[in-house]
Protein backbone atom coordinates (compact mmCIF):
# COMPACT_ATOMS: atom_id res chain seq x y z
CA UNK A 1 0.00 0.00 0.00
CA UNK A 2 3.30 2.45 0.42
CA UNK A 3 2.75 2.90 -3.41
CA UNK A 4 -0.62 4.20 -3.09
CA UNK A 5 -0.11 7.92 -3.13
CA UNK A 6 -2.30 10.97 -4.07
CA UNK A 7 -3.25 11.72 -7.87
CA UNK A 8 -4.89 14.64 -9.29
CA UNK A 9 -8.47 12.76 -9.52
CA UNK A 10 -8.10 12.04 -5.88
CA UNK A 11 -6.96 15.34 -4.68
CA UNK A 12 -8.37 18.07 -6.05
CA UNK A 13 -9.33 21.20 -3.89
CA UNK A 14 -12.63 20.81 -1.00
CA UNK A 15 -14.39 24.06 -1.63
CA UNK A 16 -18.00 25.34 -0.88
CA UNK A 17 -18.30 26.74 -4.69
CA UNK A 18 -18.51 23.67 -6.24
CA UNK A 19 -22.20 23.71 -4.38
CA UNK A 20 -23.89 25.70 -6.70
CA UNK A 21 -22.80 23.70 -10.18
CA UNK A 22 -24.62 20.69 -8.75
CA UNK A 23 -27.80 22.92 -7.27
CA UNK A 24 -28.26 24.30 -10.78
CA UNK A 25 -28.59 21.01 -12.02
CA UNK A 26 -30.50 19.17 -9.29
CA UNK A 27 -32.96 22.51 -8.18
CA UNK A 28 -32.48 23.76 -11.34
CA UNK A 29 -36.45 25.21 -11.64
CA UNK A 30 -36.58 25.68 -7.56
CA UNK A 31 -36.39 29.05 -6.14
CA UNK A 32 -33.55 29.94 -4.85
CA UNK A 33 -33.69 33.52 -3.93
CA UNK A 34 -37.13 35.42 -2.64
CA UNK A 35 -36.69 39.26 -2.21
CA UNK A 36 -39.34 41.30 -2.40
CA UNK A 37 -41.28 40.76 -5.48
CA UNK A 38 -38.08 39.14 -7.14
CA UNK A 39 -37.68 35.37 -7.56
CA UNK A 40 -34.75 33.19 -8.92
CA UNK A 41 -34.24 30.04 -9.77
CA UNK A 42 -31.11 27.80 -9.09
CA UNK A 43 -30.61 27.76 -12.44
CA UNK A 44 -30.77 31.60 -12.62
CA UNK A 45 -28.38 32.04 -9.70
CA UNK A 46 -25.62 29.81 -11.08
CA UNK A 47 -25.75 31.83 -14.23
CA UNK A 48 -25.90 35.10 -12.52
CA UNK A 49 -22.76 33.95 -10.52
CA UNK A 50 -21.00 32.92 -13.38
CA UNK A 51 -21.75 36.65 -14.92
CA UNK A 52 -20.74 38.33 -11.57
CA UNK A 53 -17.61 36.52 -11.61
CA UNK A 54 -16.69 37.02 -15.35
CA UNK A 55 -17.30 40.84 -14.53
CA UNK A 56 -15.06 40.75 -11.82
CA UNK A 57 -12.29 39.62 -13.14
CA UNK A 58 -12.79 42.49 -16.36
CA UNK A 59 -12.14 45.03 -13.37
CA UNK A 60 -8.32 43.84 -13.29
CA UNK A 61 -9.50 41.33 -9.94
CA UNK A 62 -7.21 38.71 -9.97
CA UNK A 63 -6.58 35.59 -7.64
CA UNK A 64 -5.55 36.56 -4.05
CA UNK A 65 -7.64 40.33 -3.88
CA UNK A 66 -10.07 41.22 -1.69
CA UNK A 67 -13.45 41.67 -2.64
CA UNK A 68 -15.57 43.66 0.03
CA UNK A 69 -19.55 43.97 0.58
CA UNK A 70 -20.95 46.68 2.30
CA UNK A 71 -24.87 45.96 2.01
CA UNK A 72 -27.74 43.98 4.15
CA UNK A 73 -29.13 40.68 3.24
CA UNK A 74 -30.42 40.87 -0.54
CA UNK A 75 -29.70 38.75 -2.96
CA UNK A 76 -26.18 40.01 -4.15
CA UNK A 77 -24.77 39.74 -0.33
CA UNK A 78 -25.76 36.16 -1.28
CA UNK A 79 -24.90 35.30 -4.66
CA UNK A 80 -21.10 37.30 -3.80
CA UNK A 81 -19.95 34.63 -1.10
CA UNK A 82 -19.98 32.52 -5.08
CA UNK A 83 -19.40 35.07 -7.39
CA UNK A 84 -16.90 36.67 -6.03
CA UNK A 85 -14.28 33.45 -4.97
CA UNK A 86 -15.25 32.23 -8.31
CA UNK A 87 -13.30 35.16 -9.74
CA UNK A 88 -10.49 33.75 -7.55
CA UNK A 89 -11.14 36.56 -5.15
CA UNK A 90 -11.05 36.62 -1.24
CA UNK A 91 -14.58 37.73 -0.02
CA UNK A 92 -14.82 40.26 2.59
CA UNK A 93 -18.20 41.13 4.11
CA UNK A 94 -18.05 43.78 6.38
CA UNK A 95 -20.51 44.72 9.08
CA UNK A 96 -23.29 47.19 7.87
CA UNK A 97 -23.35 49.36 11.78
CA UNK A 98 -20.23 49.91 11.70
CA UNK A 99 -19.10 53.56 11.46
CA UNK A 100 -17.13 55.19 8.63
CA UNK A 101 -13.97 55.60 10.77
CA UNK A 102 -13.78 51.53 11.70
CA UNK A 103 -14.83 50.58 7.66
CA UNK A 104 -11.80 52.88 6.80
CA UNK A 105 -9.54 51.17 9.06
CA UNK A 106 -10.48 47.58 7.43
CA UNK A 107 -10.51 48.50 4.02
CA UNK A 108 -7.09 50.13 4.61
CA UNK A 109 -5.91 46.81 6.39
CA UNK A 110 -7.15 44.37 3.86
CA UNK A 111 -6.16 46.46 0.96
CA UNK A 112 -9.78 45.84 -0.49
CA UNK A 113 -9.35 46.27 -4.27
CA UNK A 114 -13.42 46.57 -4.99
CA UNK A 115 -16.02 47.21 -3.08
CA UNK A 116 -19.75 46.49 -3.37
CA UNK A 117 -22.02 49.14 -1.74
CA UNK A 118 -26.06 48.76 -0.80
CA UNK A 119 -27.08 52.03 -2.28
CA UNK A 120 -28.38 53.45 1.08
CA UNK A 121 -24.61 52.79 2.62
CA UNK A 122 -22.54 55.03 -0.35
CA UNK A 123 -22.50 57.91 2.10
CA UNK A 124 -21.12 55.57 5.06
CA UNK A 125 -18.56 54.08 2.56
CA UNK A 126 -18.14 57.13 0.56
CA UNK A 127 -16.71 58.82 3.83
CA UNK A 128 -15.06 55.57 4.84
CA UNK A 129 -12.98 55.73 1.44
CA UNK A 130 -12.54 59.49 2.30
CA UNK A 131 -10.86 58.90 5.81
CA UNK A 132 -8.10 56.39 3.69
CA UNK A 133 -4.22 58.08 3.71
CA UNK A 134 -3.51 59.67 0.83
CA UNK A 135 -0.88 57.02 -0.63
CA UNK A 136 -3.73 54.48 0.26
CA UNK A 137 -4.86 52.70 -3.30
CA UNK A 138 -8.70 53.71 -3.72
CA UNK A 139 -10.86 50.69 -4.36
CA UNK A 140 -13.71 50.53 -7.49
CA UNK A 141 -16.79 50.76 -6.33
CA UNK A 142 -19.60 48.88 -7.49
CA UNK A 143 -23.34 50.41 -6.16
CA UNK A 144 -25.70 47.52 -5.12
CA UNK A 145 -29.54 48.36 -5.44
CA UNK A 146 -33.44 47.15 -5.22
CA UNK A 147 -34.10 47.84 -8.54
CA UNK A 148 -32.93 46.17 -11.56
CA UNK A 149 -32.77 48.44 -14.31
CA UNK A 150 -29.13 49.50 -16.23
CA UNK A 151 -27.53 52.13 -14.48
CA UNK A 152 -24.61 53.88 -16.24
CA UNK A 153 -23.31 56.73 -14.23
CA UNK A 154 -21.78 58.20 -17.50
CA UNK A 155 -25.04 58.29 -20.23
CA UNK A 156 -28.06 58.11 -17.56
CA UNK A 157 -28.46 61.85 -17.35
CA UNK A 158 -29.65 62.42 -13.90
CA UNK A 159 -33.80 63.12 -14.81
CA UNK A 160 -33.77 59.94 -15.81
CA UNK A 161 -32.23 58.63 -12.89
CA UNK A 162 -34.28 59.87 -10.69
CA UNK A 163 -37.61 58.96 -12.78
CA UNK A 164 -36.25 55.34 -12.27
CA UNK A 165 -35.57 55.48 -8.84
CA UNK A 166 -38.09 57.95 -7.39
CA UNK A 167 -37.75 60.26 -5.14
CA UNK A 168 -37.61 58.38 -2.12
CA UNK A 169 -34.11 56.72 -3.15
CA UNK A 170 -31.08 58.45 -2.91
CA UNK A 171 -29.32 58.84 -5.88
CA UNK A 172 -26.21 57.14 -6.72
CA UNK A 173 -23.01 58.91 -6.48
CA UNK A 174 -20.73 59.45 -8.94
CA UNK A 175 -18.09 57.85 -7.84
CA UNK A 176 -19.28 54.52 -8.43
CA UNK A 177 -17.77 52.88 -11.33
CA UNK A 178 -21.07 50.66 -12.40
CA UNK A 179 -23.97 48.56 -10.69
CA UNK A 180 -24.14 44.83 -10.04
CA UNK A 181 -26.89 44.70 -12.61
CA UNK A 182 -24.96 45.74 -14.86
CA UNK A 183 -21.78 43.77 -13.73
CA UNK A 184 -24.26 40.87 -14.20
CA UNK A 185 -25.75 41.61 -17.29
CA UNK A 186 -22.53 42.45 -19.10
CA UNK A 187 -20.72 39.30 -17.80
CA UNK A 188 -19.58 36.20 -19.97
CA UNK A 189 -22.18 33.62 -19.12
CA UNK A 190 -19.54 30.85 -20.81
CA UNK A 191 -17.34 32.06 -17.75
CA UNK A 192 -14.79 29.03 -16.60
CA UNK A 193 -15.02 29.93 -13.04
CA UNK A 194 -11.43 29.82 -11.33
CA UNK A 195 -10.90 27.27 -8.90
CA UNK A 196 -8.61 27.18 -6.03
CA UNK A 197 -4.75 25.92 -6.93
CA UNK A 198 -5.26 24.49 -3.23
CA UNK A 199 -8.09 23.71 -0.92
CA UNK A 200 -5.85 25.87 1.50
CA UNK A 201 -6.44 28.71 -0.41
CA UNK A 202 -8.10 31.95 1.26
CA UNK A 203 -11.71 31.86 0.59
CA UNK A 204 -13.42 34.25 3.01
CA UNK A 205 -11.83 37.48 4.94
CA UNK A 206 -14.02 37.97 8.14
CA UNK A 207 -13.25 40.79 11.24
CA UNK A 208 -14.61 39.86 14.37
CA UNK A 209 -18.18 41.24 15.32
CA UNK A 210 -16.97 44.17 17.23
CA UNK A 211 -17.22 42.75 21.18
CA UNK A 212 -13.80 43.47 21.64
CA UNK A 213 -12.54 47.05 20.31
CA UNK A 214 -9.74 46.08 18.26
CA UNK A 215 -11.15 43.68 14.91
CA UNK A 216 -9.13 41.14 13.87
CA UNK A 217 -9.19 39.82 10.15
CA UNK A 218 -9.66 36.34 9.97
CA UNK A 219 -8.70 34.23 7.24
CA UNK A 220 -10.48 30.88 5.93
CA UNK A 221 -9.56 28.66 3.64
CA UNK A 222 -11.76 26.82 0.90
CA UNK A 223 -11.35 23.48 2.98
CA UNK A 224 -12.28 24.95 6.36
CA UNK A 225 -15.06 26.57 4.64
CA UNK A 226 -16.76 23.11 2.68
CA UNK A 227 -16.28 21.00 6.19
CA UNK A 228 -17.78 24.22 7.79
CA UNK A 229 -20.99 24.04 5.58
CA UNK A 230 -21.50 20.69 5.13
CA UNK A 231 -21.03 19.94 9.29
CA UNK A 232 -23.54 22.68 9.74
CA UNK A 233 -26.37 21.05 7.56
CA UNK A 234 -25.80 17.38 9.29
CA UNK A 235 -25.34 18.46 13.13
CA UNK A 236 -29.03 21.02 12.19
CA UNK A 237 -30.09 18.00 10.30
CA UNK A 238 -31.44 20.13 7.80
CA UNK A 239 -33.49 18.50 5.09
CA UNK A 240 -33.67 18.98 1.10
CA UNK A 241 -35.15 21.69 -0.19
CA UNK A 242 -35.87 24.00 3.17
CA UNK A 243 -37.48 27.43 3.39
CA UNK A 244 -34.67 29.59 5.28
CA UNK A 245 -35.43 32.82 6.64
CA UNK A 246 -32.32 35.30 6.86
CA UNK A 247 -32.35 37.15 9.85
CA UNK A 248 -28.78 35.99 10.67
CA UNK A 249 -26.16 38.72 8.86
CA UNK A 250 -24.47 37.45 5.64
CA UNK A 251 -21.58 39.38 7.07
CA UNK A 252 -21.66 37.41 10.15
CA UNK A 253 -19.21 34.40 9.67
CA UNK A 254 -20.83 33.91 6.39
CA UNK A 255 -24.50 33.03 7.68
CA UNK A 256 -23.10 30.60 9.79
CA UNK A 257 -22.13 28.69 6.55
CA UNK A 258 -25.57 28.13 5.46
CA UNK A 259 -24.97 30.77 2.85
CA UNK A 260 -23.14 28.09 0.92
CA UNK A 261 -25.38 25.29 2.66
CA UNK A 262 -28.03 26.52 1.15
CA UNK A 263 -26.96 25.60 -1.91
CA UNK A 264 -26.25 21.93 -1.02
CA UNK A 265 -30.26 20.99 -0.23
CA UNK A 266 -31.69 23.22 -2.70
CA UNK A 267 -32.90 26.17 -0.05
CA UNK A 268 -34.88 28.70 -0.58
CA UNK A 269 -33.27 31.82 0.58
CA UNK A 270 -36.04 34.42 2.04
CA UNK A 271 -34.19 37.65 2.12
CA UNK A 272 -34.95 40.47 4.98
CA UNK A 273 -33.03 44.19 4.77
CA UNK A 274 -34.49 44.61 8.20
CA UNK A 275 -36.64 43.56 10.38
CA UNK A 276 -38.34 43.63 13.82
CA UNK A 277 -40.62 40.92 15.77
CA UNK A 278 -43.52 41.37 13.99
CA UNK A 279 -41.90 41.36 10.16
CA UNK A 280 -40.52 37.71 10.88
CA UNK A 281 -43.33 36.45 11.85
CA UNK A 282 -45.55 37.86 8.71
CA UNK A 283 -42.39 36.59 6.82
CA UNK A 284 -42.60 33.18 8.17
CA UNK A 285 -46.53 32.51 7.25
CA UNK A 286 -46.42 34.30 4.07
CA UNK A 287 -43.08 32.18 2.53
CA UNK A 288 -43.87 28.97 4.98
CA UNK A 289 -40.25 29.25 6.55
CA UNK A 290 -38.97 25.90 8.00
CA UNK A 291 -35.63 27.20 9.22
CA UNK A 292 -33.67 30.54 10.17
CA UNK A 293 -30.87 31.29 12.52
CA UNK A 294 -30.94 33.64 15.52
CA UNK A 295 -29.32 35.66 18.04
CA UNK A 296 -30.92 35.48 21.55
CA UNK A 297 -31.96 39.15 21.12
CA UNK A 298 -34.17 37.59 18.02
CA UNK A 299 -35.57 34.82 20.00
CA UNK A 300 -36.78 37.79 22.15
CA UNK A 301 -38.16 40.12 19.70
CA UNK A 302 -40.16 37.36 18.89
CA UNK A 303 -41.54 36.11 21.62
CA UNK A 304 -42.16 40.39 23.48
CA UNK A 305 -44.46 41.24 20.85
CA UNK A 306 -47.14 43.95 21.92
CA UNK A 307 -49.53 41.94 19.73
CA UNK A 308 -50.37 38.45 20.35
CA UNK A 309 -48.76 36.43 17.08
CA UNK A 310 -50.62 33.15 18.16
CA UNK A 311 -48.71 30.20 17.59
CA UNK A 312 -47.22 29.01 14.58
CA UNK A 313 -49.16 26.21 12.04
CA UNK A 314 -46.03 24.71 11.62
CA UNK A 315 -42.47 23.82 13.47
CA UNK A 316 -40.03 26.53 12.79
CA UNK A 317 -36.32 25.50 13.44
CA UNK A 318 -34.26 27.92 15.53
CA UNK A 319 -30.57 27.60 15.63
CA UNK A 320 -29.58 30.23 18.33
CA UNK A 321 -26.20 31.04 19.02
CA UNK A 322 -23.57 33.96 19.77
CA UNK A 323 -23.98 33.96 23.69
CA UNK A 324 -26.25 31.62 26.01
CA UNK A 325 -30.37 31.85 25.20
CA UNK A 326 -31.52 32.48 29.21
CA UNK A 327 -33.85 29.63 29.78
CA UNK A 328 -37.14 32.02 30.15
CA UNK A 329 -36.53 33.35 26.62
CA UNK A 330 -36.15 29.60 25.43
CA UNK A 331 -39.53 28.62 27.48
CA UNK A 332 -41.19 31.60 25.50
CA UNK A 333 -40.29 30.41 21.86
CA UNK A 334 -41.21 27.01 22.33
CA UNK A 335 -44.64 27.63 23.86
CA UNK A 336 -45.22 29.48 20.51
CA UNK A 337 -44.01 26.05 17.99
CA UNK A 338 -40.43 27.46 17.97
CA UNK A 339 -38.29 24.52 17.86
CA UNK A 340 -34.94 26.21 19.17
CA UNK A 341 -31.32 24.45 19.05
CA UNK A 342 -28.43 25.98 20.48
CA UNK A 343 -25.12 26.10 19.08
CA UNK A 344 -21.35 27.53 19.57
CA UNK A 345 -18.66 28.82 17.12
CA UNK A 346 -16.51 31.84 17.06
CA UNK A 347 -15.74 33.71 13.78
CA UNK A 348 -12.49 31.46 14.31
CA UNK A 349 -14.06 28.76 13.72
CA UNK A 350 -16.39 29.59 11.12
CA UNK A 351 -19.59 28.42 12.15
CA UNK A 352 -21.05 26.40 14.98
CA UNK A 353 -18.94 23.65 16.33
CA UNK A 354 -20.53 22.60 19.34
CA UNK A 355 -23.79 22.20 19.68
CA UNK A 356 -26.42 20.90 22.45
CA UNK A 357 -27.76 17.17 21.08
CA UNK A 358 -31.05 16.13 22.34
CA UNK A 359 -31.64 13.45 24.40
CA UNK A 360 -34.86 11.81 24.17
CA UNK A 361 -35.14 11.08 27.26
CA UNK A 362 -34.44 14.82 28.27
CA UNK A 363 -38.10 15.37 26.43
CA UNK A 364 -39.72 13.57 29.76
CA UNK A 365 -37.90 16.60 31.96
CA UNK A 366 -40.15 19.99 33.57
CA UNK A 367 -40.18 22.57 31.22
CA UNK A 368 -37.54 24.62 32.96
CA UNK A 369 -35.20 21.58 33.26
CA UNK A 370 -35.42 20.93 29.79
CA UNK A 371 -35.14 24.64 28.98
CA UNK A 372 -31.86 24.82 31.46
CA UNK A 373 -30.35 21.69 29.49
CA UNK A 374 -30.96 23.30 26.33
CA UNK A 375 -28.78 26.32 27.48
CA UNK A 376 -25.49 24.82 27.46
CA UNK A 377 -23.46 24.60 24.40
CA UNK A 378 -23.26 20.92 24.31
CA UNK A 379 -20.84 18.44 22.32
CA UNK A 380 -18.69 18.84 19.46
CA UNK A 381 -20.41 18.66 15.62
CA UNK A 382 -19.12 16.08 13.52
CA UNK A 383 -16.60 18.24 11.46
CA UNK A 384 -14.72 19.10 14.86
CA UNK A 385 -12.49 16.67 15.57
CA UNK A 386 -11.73 17.73 19.56
CA UNK A 387 -13.32 20.13 22.14
CA UNK A 388 -11.80 20.06 25.92
CA UNK A 389 -11.71 21.86 28.90
CA UNK A 390 -8.05 23.33 30.15
CA UNK A 391 -6.54 24.89 33.06
CA UNK A 392 -5.08 27.59 31.05
CA UNK A 393 -2.11 28.28 32.94
CA UNK A 394 -0.77 24.67 33.06
CA UNK A 395 -2.70 23.02 29.88
CA UNK A 396 -4.21 19.73 32.14
CA UNK A 397 -7.53 19.05 31.53
CA UNK A 398 -10.02 20.34 34.25
CA UNK A 399 -12.27 18.12 36.30
CA UNK A 400 -15.53 16.70 34.60
CA UNK A 401 -17.96 18.15 37.13
CA UNK A 402 -19.93 21.50 35.80
CA UNK A 403 -18.19 23.28 38.76
CA UNK A 404 -14.03 23.65 37.78
CA UNK A 405 -13.63 26.35 35.25
CA UNK A 406 -11.40 26.76 32.54
CA UNK A 407 -10.30 27.64 29.34
CA UNK A 408 -12.56 26.33 26.26
CA UNK A 409 -9.93 24.55 23.64
CA UNK A 410 -10.25 23.01 20.14
CA UNK A 411 -8.98 20.89 16.84
CA UNK A 412 -10.69 20.62 13.51
CA UNK A 413 -10.88 21.33 10.39
CA UNK A 414 -12.67 23.92 10.18
CA UNK A 415 -10.55 26.43 12.22
CA UNK A 416 -9.40 29.59 10.80
CA UNK A 417 -5.83 29.47 8.85
CA UNK A 418 -4.96 32.44 11.34
CA UNK A 419 -5.50 36.42 11.86
CA UNK A 420 -4.20 38.86 8.52
CA UNK A 421 -0.83 40.88 8.94
CA UNK A 422 -0.51 39.36 12.80
CA UNK A 423 1.29 36.78 13.20
CA UNK A 424 1.93 37.59 17.10
CA UNK A 425 -2.16 37.41 17.89
CA UNK A 426 -2.06 33.96 15.57
CA UNK A 427 0.38 32.51 17.43
CA UNK A 428 -1.02 33.57 21.10
CA UNK A 429 -4.35 31.55 20.03
CA UNK A 430 -2.69 28.43 18.06
CA UNK A 431 0.20 27.54 20.10
CA UNK A 432 2.35 24.40 19.94
CA UNK A 433 0.11 22.14 22.33
CA UNK A 434 -2.15 21.86 18.98
CA UNK A 435 -5.06 23.35 20.56
CA UNK A 436 -7.30 26.81 19.36
CA UNK A 437 -7.72 28.34 22.37
CA UNK A 438 -10.41 30.26 22.38
CA UNK A 439 -10.70 33.08 25.62
CA UNK A 440 -14.04 31.78 26.68
CA UNK A 441 -14.36 29.91 30.05
CA UNK A 442 -16.38 27.23 30.84
CA UNK A 443 -17.10 24.02 32.64
CA UNK A 444 -17.21 20.65 31.53
CA UNK A 445 -20.39 18.04 33.02
CA UNK A 446 -19.94 14.77 33.92
CA UNK A 447 -21.87 14.00 30.83
CA UNK A 448 -19.55 15.39 28.08
CA UNK A 449 -21.83 18.58 27.70
CA UNK A 450 -20.13 21.53 27.64
CA UNK A 451 -21.67 24.82 29.33
CA UNK A 452 -20.01 28.52 28.89
CA UNK A 453 -19.11 30.55 31.95
CA UNK A 454 -18.17 33.35 30.68
CA UNK A 455 -15.16 35.15 28.43
CA UNK A 456 -12.30 35.46 30.00
CA UNK A 457 -12.00 39.35 30.36
CA UNK A 458 -15.84 39.23 31.73
CA UNK A 459 -15.29 37.28 34.98
CA UNK A 460 -16.14 39.31 37.83
CA UNK A 461 -13.72 38.81 40.77
CA UNK A 462 -14.82 40.34 43.98
CA UNK A 463 -13.50 39.93 47.54
CA UNK A 464 -11.15 36.77 45.90
CA UNK A 465 -14.48 35.01 44.58
CA UNK A 466 -15.04 34.67 40.87
CA UNK A 467 -18.14 35.57 39.85
CA UNK A 468 -19.49 34.58 36.34
CA UNK A 469 -21.51 37.04 34.70
CA UNK A 470 -23.22 34.71 32.82
CA UNK A 471 -25.15 33.16 36.10
CA UNK A 472 -25.71 36.50 37.17
CA UNK A 473 -27.62 37.42 33.77
CA UNK A 474 -29.78 34.22 33.72
CA UNK A 475 -31.32 34.90 37.32
CA UNK A 476 -31.52 38.75 35.76
CA UNK A 477 -33.48 37.00 32.68
CA UNK A 478 -36.10 35.51 35.49
CA UNK A 479 -37.29 38.55 36.77
CA UNK A 480 -40.10 38.98 35.22
CA UNK A 481 -40.35 42.54 33.22
CA UNK A 482 -36.74 42.67 32.52
CA UNK A 483 -36.40 42.64 28.72
CA UNK A 484 -32.43 42.26 28.25
CA UNK A 485 -29.50 41.93 31.20
CA UNK A 486 -25.81 41.86 30.94
CA UNK A 487 -23.33 42.38 34.16
CA UNK A 488 -20.18 43.57 33.87
CA UNK A 489 -17.08 44.58 36.78
CA UNK A 490 -17.10 47.81 38.19
CA UNK A 491 -13.93 49.00 40.58
CA UNK A 492 -14.48 48.94 43.76
CA UNK A 493 -12.22 50.61 46.21
CA UNK A 494 -12.93 47.55 48.93
CA UNK A 495 -13.67 44.90 47.09
CA UNK A 496 -11.53 44.78 43.97
CA UNK A 497 -14.42 44.51 41.78
CA UNK A 498 -18.15 43.80 42.05
CA UNK A 499 -20.90 42.95 39.77
CA UNK A 500 -23.24 46.32 38.01
CA UNK A 501 -26.01 45.18 36.13
CA UNK A 502 -27.62 47.08 33.26
CA UNK A 503 -30.94 46.17 32.05
CA UNK A 504 -33.62 47.07 29.66
CA UNK A 505 -37.56 46.91 30.86
CA UNK A 506 -40.08 45.10 28.56
CA UNK A 507 -42.45 47.66 26.69
CA UNK A 508 -45.76 49.17 28.35
CA UNK A 509 -44.93 48.34 32.36
CA UNK A 510 -47.22 50.53 34.18
CA UNK A 511 -45.04 49.87 36.84
CA UNK A 512 -41.73 49.78 36.33
CA UNK A 513 -39.37 48.04 39.34
CA UNK A 514 -36.83 49.93 41.54
CA UNK A 515 -33.13 49.48 41.61
CA UNK A 516 -33.76 48.12 45.33
CA UNK A 517 -36.33 45.26 43.71
CA UNK A 518 -34.37 44.36 41.23
CA UNK A 519 -31.45 43.64 43.90
CA UNK A 520 -33.51 41.61 46.11
CA UNK A 521 -34.65 39.50 43.73
CA UNK A 522 -31.49 38.78 43.00
CA UNK A 523 -30.52 38.14 46.56
CA UNK A 524 -33.34 35.83 46.77
CA UNK A 525 -32.23 33.73 44.18
CA UNK A 526 -28.43 33.33 44.61
CA UNK A 527 -25.53 33.74 46.83
CA UNK A 528 -25.48 37.12 48.12
CA UNK A 529 -21.23 37.89 47.19
CA UNK A 530 -22.77 37.58 43.62
CA UNK A 531 -25.31 40.14 43.76
CA UNK A 532 -25.33 43.09 41.58
CA UNK A 533 -24.29 46.11 44.02
CA UNK A 534 -25.58 48.49 41.38
CA UNK A 535 -28.36 48.13 38.92
CA UNK A 536 -28.97 50.24 35.76
CA UNK A 537 -31.95 51.02 33.98
CA UNK A 538 -31.72 51.53 30.09
CA UNK A 539 -34.17 51.95 27.05
CA UNK A 540 -31.58 49.70 25.20
CA UNK A 541 -29.04 48.10 25.61
CA UNK A 542 -25.87 48.64 23.23
CA UNK A 543 -25.42 45.63 20.53
CA UNK A 544 -23.74 44.55 17.88
CA UNK A 545 -25.36 44.30 14.54
CA UNK A 546 -25.93 40.27 15.51
CA UNK A 547 -27.37 41.06 18.61
CA UNK A 548 -24.44 40.66 21.11
CA UNK A 549 -24.10 43.08 23.98
CA UNK A 550 -21.63 45.05 23.62
CA UNK A 551 -20.04 44.58 27.13
CA UNK A 552 -16.74 46.77 26.43
CA UNK A 553 -18.82 49.77 26.18
CA UNK A 554 -21.17 48.85 29.55
CA UNK A 555 -17.56 48.04 31.20
CA UNK A 556 -16.60 51.86 30.16
CA UNK A 557 -19.75 53.07 31.61
CA UNK A 558 -19.45 50.84 35.24
CA UNK A 559 -16.24 53.14 35.74
CA UNK A 560 -17.43 56.30 34.39
CA UNK A 561 -20.37 55.84 37.06
CA UNK A 562 -20.06 58.89 39.49
CA UNK A 563 -19.06 58.12 43.07
CA UNK A 564 -22.03 60.03 44.94
CA UNK A 565 -24.36 57.86 42.43
CA UNK A 566 -27.01 55.80 44.75
CA UNK A 567 -26.51 52.51 45.00
CA UNK A 568 -27.78 49.61 46.67
CA UNK A 569 -25.48 47.98 49.36
CA UNK A 570 -25.34 44.56 49.43
CA UNK A 571 -22.88 44.30 52.18
CA UNK A 572 -19.59 45.54 53.71
CA UNK A 573 -18.19 42.43 55.38
CA UNK A 574 -17.57 39.21 54.51
CA UNK A 575 -20.01 37.29 56.25
CA UNK A 576 -22.85 39.30 55.02
CA UNK A 577 -21.96 37.86 50.99
CA UNK A 578 -21.74 34.24 51.90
Amino acid sequence: MDQLKPKQANSIPLTPLTLLERAAIVYSDSPSLVYKATTYTWADTNQRCLQMASSITSLGITRGDVVSVVAPNVPAAYELHFAAPMAGAVLNNINTRLDSRTISVLLRHSESKLVFVYYQLQSLVLEAISLLPAEHPRPILVLVTDNEYDYDPVTLSDETLKAKLGDNICQPSKEFQTTYELMVKNGDPGFNWIQPESEWDPIVLNYTSGTTSSPKGVVHCHRGSFITTMDSLVDWSVPKQPVYLWTLPMFHSNGWGFTWGMAAVGGTNICLKKFDGATIHAAIRAHQVTHMCAAPIVLNMLTTLTSDPGPLSWPVHVLTGGSPPPAPILLRAESLGFVVGHGYGLTETGGVIVSCAWKSHWNRLPALERARLKARQGVRTIGMTWIDIINPYTGQRVKRDGKTVGEIVFRGGSIMLGYLKDPEGTSKCMRNDGWFRTGDLGVMHKDGYLEIKDRSKDIIISGGENISSVEVENVLYTFPVINEAAVVAKPDEYWGETPCAFVSLRKGLKEKPTERDVVEYCRSKMAHYMVPKNVVFMEDLPKTSTGKIQKYLLRKMAKDLSKDETSITTGTSLASRL
